[in-house]
């Protein structure tokens, strides 16, 4: 799992000092994790994140971003409260999801929103 900076950010996810209008950047489609070294819940969902990259290896790719390191980022964003996450399908726009998610509510959100996988 990756932590990004603004600069593999601009290369890996979308260049927002160049596009107004989103244009991902990734070769798969991506979850975006923003997180704090001090916050609780974003410690509990750590460990599933790492399970999920592990699982989606090669169809999903995870990142992180700490919010404290990456402020620009997180402000370009919006994020007001952490964990939230970022799920970036490869054709269509961003969905941003708060909170710390079970791992069931995740899996279901990467099949959903990211592979597009219908039952």
């Amino acid at each position: 799992m990756e932590h990004l900076t603004k600069e593999t950010f601009i290369k890996k996810v979308f260049d927002y000092e160049n596009n107004k209008e989103w244009k991902f950047a990734g070769s798969k489609p991506c979850i975006i994790d923003f997180y704090a070294d001090w916050c609780g819940p974003c410690k509990m969902v750590a460990p599933i994140l790492e399970k999920l990259d592990k699982e989606y290896a090669g169809k999903v790719d995870i990142y992180k971003i700490d919010t404290e390191v990456e402020q620009e980022l997180s402000s370009v964003f919006g994020i007001r409260s952490i964990p939230s996450m970022l799920f970036c399908p490869m054709d269509e726009q961003p969905q941003m999801s708060a909170g710390a998610l079970p791992k069931p509510s995740l899996v279901q959100m990467i099949n959903d929103i990211l592979l597009k996988e219908k039952k």
